[in-house]
């Protein structure tokens, strides 16, 4: 007969089973630092691009050290994003709602991270077009 104390079952489970607290704060943590040093970087790249046509938004949006801090800031984000409703939604949702919940947020950052990947590859490797004048008849 083996008998196991109540102690000995729970010890390395912690309170949210083996490891995946940990994994979620590790991963919470290294999102919040590389989101602390691609946040001005962002901005600066937003701002530099605020005011510009679209023709010279697309060619801006081309070169790599924009489309690079842009693609890295939103990917970075979304998944801070995903990872902090899926603790979120384990905190406060029971059963099935929660596995749809879960769903639903994973589908919709993941969705946007692919939505905005796409829209900056196509202006990165779509041809810069000169504007078209208005041509004016009298």
């Amino acid at each position: 007969m083996r008998y196991i104390t109540p102690r000995k079952a729970a010890r390395g489970l912690g309170a949210a089973g083996p490891s995946t607290g940990t994994a979620q704060h590790w991963s919470m943590t290294v999102t919040s630092v590389a989101l602390l040093i691609l946040t001005p970087a962002f901005i600066f790249v937003v701002a530099t691009a605020l005011g510009l046509p679209h023709h010279a938004v697309f060619a801006y949006f081309s070169r790599p050290y924009p489309a690079i801090v842009t693609a890295l800031f939103l990917i970075v984000g979304m998944l801070h994003y995903i990872n902090g409703t899926r603790i979120m939604i384990d905190d406060y949702a029971d059963h099935t709602e929660r596995r749809v919940a879960i769903i639903a947020s994973q589908l919709f950052g993941w969705a946007v991270i692919a939505a905005a990947v796409y829209a900056l590859a196509r202006m990165a490797l779509s041809p810069v077009v000169a504007p078209v004048a208005a041509v004016v008849v009298n």
